[in-house]
């Protein structure tokens, strides 16, 4: 296996995105590949009241289909940042480590981003240095449809994956919900986070070891 992984953007991204950056010391974040509707570029899925929900951030819809991801602007219609972060509150406001990290997190509902690669970027950065992984993450300066130096998980690692992400098979954890709808694999890394602290990087450790 390589050292090196290539990924997409992701907002707040599943717990199999992140088994990558916890086990690759190098990752190449695509800036220059075309923006697909429908993934965790911009959604993200969190265990709610009443079951799985997913979050989508609205774009700027000038024909994203043929805009790099580098280039796709957030809309601000439908007041989404504020709805988002009630919708997480509202999920997450009774495990154990939401008050802890809150303030973490919250900024980025209430600052404004232009670009959704540029405001996942930073949140992302933001959740690697809560769980203490530090990648050397670089930035594509073109595209590359199969890059022989790294792995490529830039599609693998999707919502519409039904065989499973290389080198995830997730390892059960505390789950708010857990006694309404049983486990839910694979949510988003802000419901790990929330519940499980300090010890979610251990979760992502073993969700890689029973995957190999």
């Amino acid at each position: 296996m390589s050292t090196a992984v290539y990924l997409s953007t992701a907002y707040l991204g599943p717990v199999s995105y992140y088994c990558q950056l916890f086990r690759y010391p190098q990752v190449w974040m695509e800036r220059h590949e075309h923006y697909l509707k429908q993934t965790y570029r911009s959604r993200c899925l969190i265990a709610a009241p009443d079951g799985r929900q997913a979050l989508t951030i609205p774009i700027v819809r000038d024909d994203p289909s043929h805009s790099e991801v580098k280039d796709i602007r957030i809309s601000s219609h439908g007041n989404w940042q504020h709805l988002h972060w009630q919708a997480l509150t509202t999920a997450y406001q009774n495990s154990p480590f939401f008050e802890y990290y809150a303030d973490d997190l919250r900024p980025f509902y209430e600052k404004s981003f232009e670009f959704l690669f540029d405001f996942n970027e930073s949140l992302r950065e933001t959740i690697c240095g809560l769980l203490d992984l530090s990648p050397e993450v670089r930035f594509t300066d073109e595209y590359c449809a199969s890059p022989a130096d790294a792995d490529d998980y830039r599609q693998a690692i999707s919502p519409k994956q039904k065989e499973g992400t290389p080198l995830f098979r997730p390892c059960r954890y505390y789950q708010v919900f857990e006694n309404r709808f049983g486990f839910l694999p694979d949510l988003s890394i802000a419901d790990l986070l929330f519940n499980m602290g300090p010890e979610s990087p251990i979760v992502l450790r073993d969700s890689i070891q029973r995957a190999i």
